[in-house]
């Protein structure tokens, strides 16, 4: 999202014009005070932020009342960055369990940033598995900074090193499918050149060199729901716009 204040006009305009059942958000980049929570409130959402003074913050917006909260990912109580948030949809028997994710971009390689990356993976992995016991419909979604083939980045040769796409980074996310999860837009989508990202630099955006960094991973009792999953490309292009695009994705009730 890339600051939830600055960019609060194209998301109401997003959410007014498509009026989405729950929404998840990061990058949010404001302490829970800051966020705008009464101008959503007044479009019918329950808020439930985690913010952080100019970096990360993630949050969870539902029409739906919202119980059973946690506000960071399990694993390391030392870990004070705001980047995960969970909490269950009671939207009775199609009631479901999500979090909205912002994981670690994890550059440079070669520095302590690309360590705490992988470590943040392997936590949330760990909860991804303990998450299944429940046998309950999950999204995890969100920005997780992971690109997961050649086809999901336009130049592979080129960001084959990056943090974002390294086999080690390609392969933690892998071991979160392999643990029964669905990646909702792949499940439906085959073709490549399908991005959510594209950076504000060199007019990227009007060259389509993009990136798919933003996901949704389902678990088996969520996949059996699933409808549809599309990228909307169209706010990416708008004034001010975030340097993420919205994704969205459908489950039948």
């Amino acid at each position: 999202m890339n600051s939830i204040r600055a960019r609060l006009p194209n998301v109401l305009e997003w959410v007014i014009e498509h009026s989405p059942d729950v929404l998840l958000l990061q990058e949010t980049k404001t302490i829970a005070p800051s966020f705008p929570a009464l101008e959503l409130e007044a479009l019918g959402y329950n808020c439930v932020i985690v913010g952080q003074k100019s970096y990360n913050g993630v949050a969870i917006l539902s029409k739906y009342p919202v119980q059973d909260i946690k506000e960071r990912l399990p694993g390391d109580d030392a870990d004070d960055q705001a980047r995960y948030v969970e909490a269950w949809i009671d939207a009775g028997k199609a009631g479901i369990r999500v979090a909205s994710v912002y994981l670690p971009n994890g550059n440079p390689v070669d520095s302590p940033k690309y360590e705490y990356k992988l470590s943040w993976m392997d936590r949330l992995q760990s909860h991804a598995e303990n998450l299944l016991k429940n046998e309950e419909a999950i999204v995890l979604g969100g920005d997780y900074n992971v690109i997961p083939a050649d086809e999901d980045v336009y130049d592979p040769v080129s960001w084959a090193d990056d943090a974002l796409c390294r086999q080690e980074t390609r392969a933690s996310f892998r071991a979160i499918l392999y643990l029964g999860y669905t990646e909702a837009f792949r499940a439906l989508n085959k073709e490549s050149s399908h991005y959510t990202f594209w950076d504000y630099k060199g007019r990227a955006f009007e060259a389509d060199r993009g990136l798919r960094i933003d996901h949704f991973l389902l678990s088996p009792q969520a996949a059996d729901r699933l409808k549809l999953c599309e990228i909307d490309v169209v706010p990416r292009g708008r004034p001010k716009a975030s340097d993420h695009t919205p994704v969205w994705c459908e489950l039948i009730s």
